[in-house]
């Protein structure tokens, strides 16, 4: 069960006094305090744990964050961030006694600049609208999450979020080139700049994928790319989960790499099928969806290769696109595969587990041994290519059993990974989700490191806290039973 700090009771005795001095900070309706308008800021995608905030405060500006983050200094008020509210990992999970700063109307892109090929945008701008923005003039900001549609760049850059096409564009660290943020004293720094490798320490290196905890994104500045030519998708179906694994291996192997490679398994392939009517093929055990780009002819010749990588492994059936629409086709049941899954399971876990591509048939055979020694069902779907992992772990939120053994189920997974050399997290983070694993990755000493780093931008352990690090030795917070599974 994942505990969250008891809440300050101090603080607590002024909420009337913190709603109003946030009331005069942020005007209108940008303060939420009533019991019912919280409800949906109670959670996010870790929907399973839910805890009402002590208000919701919506700025519109740098300089609104930053004076709020300067009275909730002064006060002595927790404040955790908010865009989207997708974290899978419970990254905005609020506290009962904290303030969640929500960056959601702050959604304005502020400059496109097509020579030097950068975006400056606000933190509340959705992913997928940077592309919109500029798709017209051929480009594109590469990184796609399959929650491109609604989550936003300041959560993507809290999270380095990947996505299906990071194998060959990178996250969203090798996307950004420069920050604007606001420490919890309501200090507000640029980080980096509009060019690469900005003079001095690797801030902005630093503060990518910090969870929200150092300081709170405003603005960033992007990288945009030039469009391919064209792109076409390729599917290849397999009787067996291993063997997958070992083509993608093969893949890798050969140097070829392609704009996405993604794996489904069969449950996958089944929900994904009866949602979208992709076409896919229902006697496999495991699919490969492989994208490249380029001109037609590059195009030609690298699916050429791709074919003969794939038909070493006896593949029930081979579909290589011909036009966009089947490309599409191919693509329709992968990007709404989370929510097919929905369809079939009550409710269900998502891991983010990240693995050497080698180890993917090992792997994969054992969160089928899991599967069945837990009596839960798993449908895998991830971004095979970079070895980032997302079992999707079924389970029925209304019987306590069977959440808990969801629960230790995905902590195994997490584990496994680890173990054959990979990491807890590859695009989720770590949020409360996998705060007290870190001591299956980190050793004590790397722990208080990474503390003292936290301790140096926010001394009072004010901003996110409770995430990331385990509760026992956290020097904010004082540890009591408290969460509600929904």
């Amino acid at each position: 069960m994942i505990r969250l700090p008891e809440p300050k009771a101090e603080v607590m005795a002024r909420r009337a006094e913190i709603v109003a001095a946030l009331r005069a900070i942020v005007p209108g309706e940008g303060v939420i305090s009533e019991t019912l308008r919280l409800k949906p800021y109670e959670t996010d995608g870790l929907s399973a744990y839910r805890q009402p905030p002590l208000a919701v405060v919506l700025p519109t500006s740098t300089e609104q964050v930053a004076a709020v983050l300067r009275l909730c200094h002064a006060m002595g008020v927790r404040v955790v961030p908010r865009g989207a509210g997708t974290s899978l990992s419970g990254g905005a999970l609020p506290l009962a006694d904290a303030v969640v700063l929500g960056l959601m109307r702050m959604n304005r892109i502020l400059e496109v600049d097509y020579d030097n090929r950068l975006a400056v945008v606000e933190a509340g701008v959705t992913n997928l609208g940077i592309t919109n923005h500029v798709s017209a003039d051929g480009f594109f900001y590469a990184p796609d999450p399959s929650s491109q549609l609604a989550c936003m760049i300041g959560g993507n850059v809290g999270m380095n979020s990947g996505g299906a096409h990071c194998l060959k564009y990178g996250v969203t660290a090798n996307n950004l080139l420069g920050l604007k943020v606001v420490t919890m004293a309501g200090e507000v720094i640029d980080i980096g700049g509009r060019h690469l490798d900005a003079a001095g320490y690797d801030w902005l290196g630093l503060l990518t994928g910090s969870e929200g905890m150092l300081a709170v994104v405003t603005e960033v500045t992007v990288r945009i790319l030039r469009s391919a030519e064209g792109q076409r998708a390729m599917l290849a179906a397999f009787k067996g989960i291993e063997i997958a694994g070992q083509a993608v291996d093969a893949i890798i192997g050969s140097g070829i790499i392609p704009v996405a490679l993604e794996f489904m398994d069969r449950p996958c392939i089944h929900a994904c099928e009866a949602f979208a009517h992709a076409g896919y093929p229902l006697d496999a055990e495991a699919m490969l969806i492989i994208e490249v780009e380029g001109s037609e002819a590059e195009q030609d010749l690298l699916l050429g290769k791709l074919k003969e990588i794939c038909n070493r492994f006896d593949p029930i059936s081979l579909k290589v696109a011909q036009t966009a629409e089947e490309s599409l086709a191919i693509w329709k049941g992968r990007k709404g595969a989370f929510g097919a899954v929905g369809r079939i399971s009550p409710d269900y876990l998502c891991m983010d587990g990240t693995i050497p591509t080698g180890e993917l048939p090992f792997v994969l055979k054992r969160i089928g041994e899991m599967s069945a020694e837990y009596g839960l069902q798993v449908a895998n779907v991830f971004h095979a290519g970079d070895g980032n992992l997302h079992p999707l772990i079924m389970f029925d939120a209304n019987n306590p059993e069977s959440f808990h053994k969801a629960e230790r189920f995905g902590a195994e997974i997490l584990k496994l990974c680890v173990e054959v050399g990979g990491c807890l997290t590859g695009e989720h983070g770590v949020g409360v989700e996998k705060r007290d694993l870190m001591g299956v990755q980190f050793t004590a000493a790397e722990l208080d490191q990474q503390r003292a780093i936290k301790a140096a931008f926010d001394p009072g352990w004010l901003l996110n806290p409770a995430k990331v690090f385990p509760l026992e030795g956290n020097p904010a917070v004082a540890p009591a039973a408290l969460p509600r599974a929904a």
